[in-house]
């Protein structure tokens, strides 16, 4: 199973790279505007089917939110010379913006670092083996999974999601780092040290991708709400719409893991804290910095309210459809694989001894 599962991983990879050669290729002949978009819409339409060929939780989930969602908006930006994207750059390094939660920072690495960018390096490096050690143990507990509350056990889940993708693509982003000598954006800034919904979905969770929904649904909308409500209330809507579109490629990155109709738990989960946010918004505008609660208040109330929230409405959907069970015959299964390699080597070793 695993091995079907990688045949078809490596297959569906190898046609989005082919199709990347085409648009780099194809942004040089052809000018920006709805001529280009016009040239890329199958490429959209391409990588929306890919992830259909993967069943894998992690592999498949993984492709589906790298092409369906971020390659996507990242091409529709490019169709108008917009976002991180353009021919100027080498067709290697369009290929990883392109498909990979990675943005290039403004300034380029420097040959020989500070001692202070030496220690921020390994106090990064020690925070990531912490959060190693950590999602190791959860997946450890597992084990222990039919006697743990059933919210212990959503909370764990929570958990085991925001150290697997920031611990995967801090990895990701090593690699491009290393192999292009360029400095890249964090994917993730201690989401629980939040102060408010603000400062955690635009500061803190998942900056990749809200620097991809900021151009294409935010500032589109900002500009629209400014001409018809004015520049103080704009940005009201403009959060309520980037909320609604997160939520829907939210529920069709669930489609694709689970392969069963939406229920619009997701959805609502992200409208839920859409219009919380313009709430708060609203309220800071209201009050014009007047009343401002310390950290220690509003540190845990956004964290709580986000976890909350979550083990709510978001982490039911990883059980429906028993995608959790497949997360985990799938590690049983690469563990069973490193385990029969390892002693084909000892063997192997132990044989020429």
């Amino acid at each position: 199973m695993l091995g079907e599962e990688m045949n078809s991983f490596i297959k569906v990879w190898f046609a989005v790279f082919t199709s990347l050669c085409y648009c780099h290729a194809m942004g040089k002949m052809v000018p920006k505007g709805p001529k280009r978009l016009i040239f890329l819409l199958p490429i959209v339409c391409l990588f929306l089917y890919l992830p259909l060929n993967l069943y894998s939780p992690h592999l498949g989930g993984l492709t589906a939110f790298f092409i369906a969602w971020l390659g996507n908006f990242k091409l529709l930006l490019f169709a108008f010379d917009k976002g991180p994207l353009n021919t100027s750059i080498s067709l290697p390094l369009f290929m990883a913006l392109a498909c990979l939660p990675i943005k290039i920072q403004q300034h380029p690495i420097k040959e020989n670092p500070s001692s202070k960018s030496q220690g921020k390096s390994k106090e990064g490096t020690v925070n990531y083996v912490i959060k190693g050690l950590l999602l190791a143990i959860i997946v450890w507990s597992y084990n222990f999974i039919e006697y743990i509350h059933p919210n212990i056990i959503k909370l764990l889940y929570a958990l085991h999601i925001y150290f697997f993708l920031e611990i995967f693509l801090a990895i990701g982003a090593a690699m491009v780092r290393s192999f292009y000598r360029v400095e890249l954006e964090p994917q993730f800034n201690e989401p629980f040290l939040s102060t408010s919904l603000q400062d955690f979905w635009g500061k803190r969770w998942n900056l990749m991708v809200a620097s991809i929904m900021r151009p294409t649904v935010y500032e589109p909308t900002l500009r629209f709400s400014s001409a018809v409500i004015g520049r103080k209330w704009a940005p009201v809507p403009s959060v309520l719409s980037t909320f609604v579109v997160s939520g829907v490629m939210h529920e069709l990155m669930f489609y694709y893991l689970r392969r069963v109709s939406p229920t619009g738990g997701v959805s609502w989960f992200f409208i839920f804290h859409g219009i919380c946010l313009t709430l708060e918004i609203g309220l800071k505008k209201a009050l014009s910095g007047k009343c401002r609660l310390p950290w220690i208040v509003t540190g845990p109330l956004t964290v709580g309210f986000v976890l909350g929230t979550g083990v709510w409405l978001f982490i039911p959907q990883f059980t429906r459809s028993k995608l959790d069970v497949r997360a985990f015959e799938e590690y049983a299964e690469i563990g069973a694989l490193l385990k029969s390699s390892c002693e084909k080597v000892l063997d192997h070793i132990f044989y020429h001894l």
